[in-house]
C-alpha cells in the first residue's frame, strides 16, 4: 500500500473498471432476489486522497437495511428506470440531491447480494469536492466521507469466515472513527465488499482471506 498514489487519477480509475454488460462483470439474475443499484461515489482532491461517500441510512419500519451504513441507492422501480444505472442515478438525485449531470460515470464492477436476498450492481462515479449535497431527511440520516486510504490500510480491516456447501465465505467490516469526531461508523455486509472489490480490481491489494469468496446467489438454493 505504501506505494500506491491514491490521489484521484479519472483515466485509471476507468480503465480498471467495466461497462455494465461486459462479459467479465459478474452479474447475477434471480427471480427470488431484489435487483438494486447504487452509485459507489468518489469525491476527488488535487493534494490528497479522494473520498467516498457513505450514507447512514434513517431508522425507518419496513426498511430491510434500516439504519445501516451505505453508498447512495436503491431497488430498481420499472416505473420510473428503463436501466440499473437510471435506478442510480435517480436514487442518488433523491437521497442526496445530486443531479445526474453533476455527476461523472466511470464505469462499473461486479454484483454483490445481501442476505437479505438484495442484487446490488455498482456505478462508479464521481462529483466535484465543492458539489453540495442536500440528504432527504427521511431516507438519510447522515452524510458521511471516509478517505480511501482507511479502507485500503488491511490494519483497518475485520473479516470472519464461515462454510456453505464446502466453500469458505468470507463476511468483512470496518470500524471508522471520524477524526476530531466521537462518531463510530460500522460498515459491514455488501458495503465492505463492494469497497474491497474495487480496490482488488483497481489497485491489485488483497483483502479477503485466500481460497475465501463472497456469497452467490446459488448459495441460498
Amino acid at each position: 500500500m505504501n506505494n500506491i498514489d491514491f490521489i484521484f487519477n479519472e483515466d485509471f480509475i476507468k480503465n480498471k473498471l467495466k461497462s455494465f454488460n461486459s462479459n467479465n462483470r459478474l452479474s447475477f439474475v434471480d427471480e427470488d432476489f431484489v435487483k438494486s443499484a447504487v452509485i459507489f461515489l468518489i469525491i476527488p482532491y488535487n493534494n490528497k486522497p479522494y473520498d467516498l461517500v457513505l450514507i447512514r441510512r434513517t431508522s425507518r419500519k419496513g426498511d430491510k437495511h434500516s439504519g445501516e451504513m451505505a453508498f447512495p441507492g436503491g431497488k430498481f422501480d420499472e416505473r420510473f428506470d428503463k436501466t440499473y444505472q437510471d435506478t442510480a442515478l435517480r436514487e442518488i438525485k433523491e437521497e442526496l440531491a445530486i443531479q445526474k449531470e453533476e455527476i461523472k460515470l466511470l464505469g462499473c464492477f461486479d454484483d454483490h447480494i445481501t442476505p437479505k436476498k438484495f442484487i446490488i450492481t455498482p456505478f462508479v462515479g464521481y462529483v466535484d469536492e465543492h458539489q453540495k449535497m442536500t440528504k432527504c431527511e427521511e431516507e438519510v440520516q447522515e452524510i458521511v466521507k471516509i478517505p480511501i486510504t482507511f479502507f485500503a490500510n488491511k490494519k483497518n480491516y475485520r473479516e470472519r469466515t464461515y462454510k456453505v456447501k464446502n466453500n469458505t465465505i468470507a463476511v468483512g467490516k470496518y470500524n471508522y472513527r471520524a477524526p476530531n469526531n466521537e462518531k463510530n461508523y460500522v460498515i459491514f455486509g455488501a458495503t465492505t465488499h463492494m469497497i474491497v472489490s474495487f480496490i482488488e480490481l483497481v489497485y491489485d491489494l488483497k483483502l479477503i482471506t485466500p481460497g475465501a469468496r463472497r456469497l452467490i446467489c446459488e448459495d441460498f438454493g
